[in-house]
């Protein structure tokens, strides 16, 4: 994919209203790739209410140090963040991308999660 198309693709995306949405987009994408990508996540987010925010997760299984199968869960983003959040997750997770570089296709500021 060209760098034109994926900032296109980015952009199309960042207009949608919520992770569902974005997914879906994604599983319609002309790039095989990144339709068997998007399609291979659905059913793995999962909601918590947690400290008051409604937290959205994928939900993975995966064999820890003694080899048994064990659901890990990633926070991804809370419910009502913008879109952009999940994308850049998305190609990071599945494509190795910088999160700063989907910022930047998409024409935003990306800024480094703060550490506690």
């Amino acid at each position: 994919m060209q760098q034109d198309q994926f900032e296109t693709l980015v952009k199309s995306l960042c207009e949608k209203d919520s992770l569902p949405q974005v997914l879906e987009a994604l599983k319609a994408s002309e790039e095989q790739e990144i339709a068997e990508a998007a399609a291979s996540l659905t059913g793995q987010f999962k909601l918590a209410e947690i400290d008051g925010e409604k937290r959205i997760y994928h939900v993975s299984m995966q064999e820890n140090d003694e080899g048994e199968e064990q659901e890990y869960a990633e926070w991804i983003m809370n419910e009502g963040d913008d879109v952009i959040k999940f994308i850049a997750w998305f190609f990071y997770d599945m494509f190795d991308m910088k999160q700063k570089d989907v910022y930047q296709a998409a024409g935003r500021t990306y800024q480094q999660p703060k550490r506690n």
